[in-house]
C-alpha cells in the first residue's frame, strides 16, 4: 500500500501560504514510484514564470510558488517530477487539472494555465492562496459560528461540484482552506473522478489507520472520512459518499474531536450530542449530522440539503418542537435522579434541568425545578459540594492564619522591648517567648495548607497559654484581658471553630481566670491588689517605674488595637465578598429564569 499523506505529502499550509497538494499516487505501481526530487535549475524552467520557493513535494509531483512575468501575480504552480512519467500518470495529472479549471465556484481554487515545461513535463498554475486550512483553524477553538460559516460554504461548493457530475472522494479539514479575510476554497482534487467515469479496479481497503492521512493504492481516500461504500469500492462511489466525509468534518466541527480514533469500534455512535453530551451540540445540528452519517447512502441529504440546513441554524431557524421533545427528555431524567438519590446524583439532575431549560427557555417546569436545586438546600450536601466548601473554609482557614502569624510575631517584639526596662524573671520571658515562637510556626504552617478541627483546638490550647503566661507576666488587668480579646476573635473565626465558638470562649476565660484563682488561694503570689481605692498592678517579669515603661504600655495598647483591627477587618471582608458573590448569583438567576 503506497501511503501519501492527506494533502499528498505536502503540508497543509504555511503561516503565509496554502500550500496547494501535488499529485496522488493512484493506480498502476509503475507509474507511482517515487521520483528523484528537481533541482533548481529545472524547477526554473518554466516558460513565462519566474520560480520562486519549493512550497511542497510529494512522491510523484511539486508545488512552487512562483511569479506570472507576464500578467505580474503570485501563483501556485503544480508539476511532475522526475524521469518521463508514464501516460497514465501524465492522464491522472491532466485529469485533475480539468476537473479543477471546469468547476468555476468561489470555493475552488481557479486553474489559470495548463502547459509543459522545457523537458515536456506538464505543469498548471493555479491561484496561489494565503491563510491556513479549517484543521489549523480548529486547532485554535475558533466560535462554532465561524467555523458552520466555513462548513457551510464548503458544502455549497460541493454542490456545485455535484451539479457538474464530480465527485471529490477525499473531504476532510487539512483539505479546506480558509484564507486570512475569511475566504473559504476546497483544495486536493487530486482524487476527484466525474460520474461518468470509472477509475482503475481497486481491492477492499485495510482501515488500519487513522491518522488523517490518504490512504491510495488499495484505498482511495482517508480512513477517518471514508463512507462505508467507499471503503468498499472507491472506484463506483456516487455523491452520497461526499456527503458523508462532510458529516465527519461536521461532527470534528461540532464536537473538537475526530469522528474515528484509533480505539473507535467498528460500529460508531454518529450523534456528537450522545458521544460528547459536554459540548452542548444543537438538537438541529446534531440530528444533521447524524443524518449525514447514515449507513445507507440514500439516507443522506444533499450537499445543497446541508448548506441550507446550516444557513437556517446559523439564521435563527430552531426546530422547536425537537427541542421540547428533547427539553422533557432531560426534565424527566432529571426528576428520576432526584427521585433515586437527591444527594448523590442531585449534580446530575441540575445540569439534566439545566439543559431541558436551555433547549425550551419557556418551559416553567424546567425553570421552577432548576430554581428549586439551586435555591433551595438540602440536607446533606452532595460530595462535589461538600468538597468546594471545604476548599472555600481552608481559603479563609490560611488567610487568618497569616494574620495570626504576624500577631504571635508581634508579641515577640514586645517581650524584646519589654526586656530593655529590666527583668525581674528571665525564665519566665523565655517561656512566654517560647510559647509565641510555637504558636507563630504553627499559624505560619496552617497559613500554607488545611487544618483539621482537631489541629485547631490544639491551636486554641496554645493560645490559651499564652494568654495565662502574659496574665502572669504582667498582670491579669494590664494586657491580658485585651490579649485574650484578640484571641477569641481570631480563633471563633476559624471555618473548624465556628462551631466550638462556646468551648473556645471556655478555654480562654479559663486561662485568665485560673491565674487570678491561683494568686487568690495563695499558690501564686499576687501580681495586683486593691489599696485606697487604687488598683495596683505589677509584673513578675519586668521591672515597673522607668521611664520606658510608659512608652512600653502606650505601644502594647497600639499593638493591640492594630491586631484585633486587622482580625475585624477580614472578617469583614470575608463576609462581604460571601455576601456580594451570593447577591450576584441570585441577580443572574433572575435574569436568566423566565417569570413562573
Amino acid at each position: 500500500m503506497t501511503k501519501v499523506r492527506g494533502d499528498d505529502s505536502l503540508p497543509s499550509a504555511t503561516a503565509a501560504t496554502i500550500q496547494s497538494p501535488t499529485i496522488p499516487t493512484v493506480g498502476d505501481p509503475a507509474d507511482d514510484k517515487p521520483q528523484p526530487a528537481s533541482t533548481e535549475a529545472t524547477r526554473a524552467s518554466l516558460p513565462g514564470y519566474q520560480v520562486r520557493e519549493l512550497l511542497g513535494r510529494g512522491g510523484m509531483g511539486e508545488v512552487v510558488g512562483a511569479r506570472d512575468e507576464r500578467i505580474g501575480r503570485e501563483v501556485a504552480i503544480k508539476r511532475m517530477l522526475g524521469a518521463t512519467p508514464g501516460p497514465r500518470a501524465i492522464e491522472r495529472f491532466l485529469k485533475e487539472a480539468r476537473i479543477q479549471a471546469r468547476l468555476e465556484h468561489p470555493a475552488i481554487v481557479p486553474v489559470h494555465e495548463v502547459g509543459r515545461d522545457a523537458e515536456d513535463q506538464p505543469y498548471f498554475a493555479m491561484k496561489r492562496l494565503t491563510g491556513g486550512t479549517l484543521e489549523d483553524l480548529l486547532a485554535t477553538s475558533p466560535s462554532r459560528q465561524r467555523l458552520l460559516r466555513v462548513f457551510a460554504d464548503v458544502c455549497d461548493a460541493i454542490a456545485f461540484a455535484h451539479s457538474h457530475g464530480v465527485i471529490h472522494r477525499d473531504l476532510k479539514p487539512a483539505n479546506i482552506a480558509v484564507g486570512d479575510f475569511g475566504e473559504v476554497y476546497v483544495l486536493d482534487w487530486g482524487l476527484a473522478r466525474a460520474l461518468d467515469e470509472r477509475d482503475a479496479v481497486v481491492v477492499a481497503p485495510e482501515l488500519d489507520s487513522l491518522d488523517g492521512m490518504t490512504r491510495v493504492g488499495s484505498v482511495i481516500g482517508t480512513p477517518g472520512y471514508m463512507a462505508p461504500e467507499q471503503a468498499r469500492d472507491a472506484s463506483n462511489v456516487g455523491l452520497p459518499a461526499d456527503v458523508y466525509s462532510l458529516g465527519a468534518t461536521l461532527f470534528e466541527i461540532l464536537t473538537n474531536a475526530p469522528l474515528r480514533d484509533r480505539d473507535a469500534p467498528a460500529e460508531l455512535e454518529p450523534s456528537p450530542a450522545k458521544r460528547h453530551p459536554e459540548r452542548g451540540v444543537p438538537p438541529e445540528l446534531d440530528a444533521l449530522c447524524v443524518a449525514a452519517l447514515a449507513t445507507d447512502p440514500h439516507a443522506r441529504p444533499t450537499a445543497s440539503q446541508l448548506a441550507e440546513r446550516v444557513e437556517l441554524y446559523l439564521d435563527g431557524d430552531r426546530d422547536l418542537e425537537r427541542r421540547r421533545g428533547l427539553a422533557g427528555e432531560w426534565l424527566a431524567k432529571a426528576r428520576e435522579a432526584l427521585a433515586s438519590d437527591p444527594v448523590r446524583r442531585r449534580a446530575e439532575a441540575m445540569q439534566s434541568a439545566g439543559r431541558a431549560l436551555a433547549l425550551d427557555p419557556e418551559s416553567r417546569d424546567a425553570a421552577q425545578l432548576v430554581t428549586r436545586l439551586m435555591l433551595e438546600p438540602t440536607g446533606q450536601l452532595p460530595a462535589e459540594l461538600t468538597a468546594e466548601l471545604a476548599s472555600a473554609e481552608a481559603a479563609v482557614q490560611r488567610r487568618q492564619s497569616r494574620i495570626a502569624t504576624t500577631s504571635y510575631l508581634a508579641v515577640a517584639a514586645f517581650l524584646l522591648m519589654a526586656s530593655w526596662n529590666g527583668l525581674r524573671s528571665g525564665a519566665l520571658l523565655a517561656l512566654v517567648a517560647a510559647v509565641a515562637a510555637v504558636m507563630a510556626a504553627a499559624a505560619f504552617r496552617l497559613s500554607h495548607r488545611a487544618a483539621r478541627r482537631s489541629e485547631m483546638l490544639g491551636v486554641a490550647v496554645g493560645n490559651a497559654l499564652l494568654a495565662a503566661l502574659l496574665s502572669r507576666a504582667f498582670g491579669p488587668l494590664i494586657l491580658a484581658p485585651a490579649v485574650t480579646c484578640v484571641m477569641a476573635v481570631s480563633l471563633t473565626s476559624y471555618p473548624q471553630l465556628i462551631d466550638r465558638a462556646r468551648l473556645v470562649i471556655a478555654i480562654l476565660i479559663a486561662s485568665w481566670v485560673l491565674p487570678v484563682a491561683l494568686e487568690a488561694v495563695g499558690v501564686l503570689h499576687s501580681t495586683w491588689r486593691v489599696v485606697d481605692g487604687e488598683v495596683i498592678s505589677t509584673s513578675s517579669l519586668i521591672q515597673i517605674g522607668k521611664i520606658s515603661t510608659t512608652a512600653l504600655l502606650v505601644g502594647a495598647n497600639v499593638i493591640t488595637i492594630v491586631v484585633i483591627s486587622m482580625f475585624a477587618n477580614a472578617l469583614a471582608r470575608s463576609r462581604r465578598d460571601a455576601q456580594r458573590q451570593v447577591e450576584i448569583q441570585a441577580w443572574h438567576l433572575r435574569q436568566l429564569l423566565p417569570s413562573a
